[in-house]
């Protein structure tokens, strides 16, 4: 019996180990009003590969955008962070945050004074799960219901402003988050949708030989 339940144990773990693995598709929306009475609008879609200690996201562009922006300014090339690779690692506890090119086979090392200057906040919790995991545990349930089985909705709304997350906690990842006000002057929404299968061919394997660069070479 003990061997029977320390089977089922390990079983259970070697689940939640897999559940955690992810392909990922994740669509971006923003919706303002200005003051003066614009609407403005932006959509993107990312492609995420969530690992144990590695988040792999790439931006999905148009064809015609091209998959390499690169702009000569004399000896300089100008470093666009949002079309190249993004590599997130957890390391001893630690945090660090690349970005690679695969154009010119060089991995860019971000140094944690430039974390703003490449949209990073330097959180773990936001890369792999997408959003703050405590501030989504503090969060009630919603009445609102779900149409996927295992997920539900946390709601909070204060002083005019809401946030929801329809968060499947199976695969401990959110499905839909959505953030605005109440006067509908603004409203964000992130869809996650979860690929088929899982990537077996990762691309942070297959840095051999690529160039090691720092933050610094690309700035004047």
């Amino acid at each position: 019996m003990k061997k029977l339940l320390l089977l089922a144990a390990t079983l259970s773990v070697a689940f939640v180990a897999s559940a955690s693995d992810l392909d990922l598709k994740v669509t971006y929306y923003s919706k303002v009003i200005t003051p003066e009475g614009v609407t403005r609008e932006a959509r993107y879609e990312e492609q995420m590969l969530r690992r144990a200690a590695h988040v792999w996201t790439m931006r999905v562009l148009p064809a015609h955008a091209g998959a390499h922006d690169e702009h000569k300014q004399g000896a300089h090339r100008h470093f666009n962070h949002v079309v190249l690779a993004r590599h997130v690692v957890q390391e001893g506890g630690k945090t660090r945050i690349e970005f690679i090119d695969a154009h010119d086979r060089e991995v860019v090392a971000i140094p944690p004074a430039e974390y703003g200057n490449v949209n990073f906040d330097g959180s773990w919790d936001h890369a792999y799960y997408l959003l703050d995991s405590k501030r989504l545990k503090a969060m009630p349930l919603s009445s609102r219901a779900s149409t996927v089985a295992g997920a539900r909705w946390r709601e909070r709304e204060e002083k005019g402003l809401f946030e929801r997350v329809l968060w499947d906690e199976q695969r401990q990842v959110p499905l839909i988050i959505e953030s605005g006000d109440k006067a509908a002057t603004f409203f964000n929404r992130v869809d996650i949708a979860i690929q088929p299968g899982v990537t077996r061919d990762l691309p942070w394997q297959k840095l051999k030989g690529y160039a090691q660069k720092e933050y610094s070479d690309f700035l004047d």
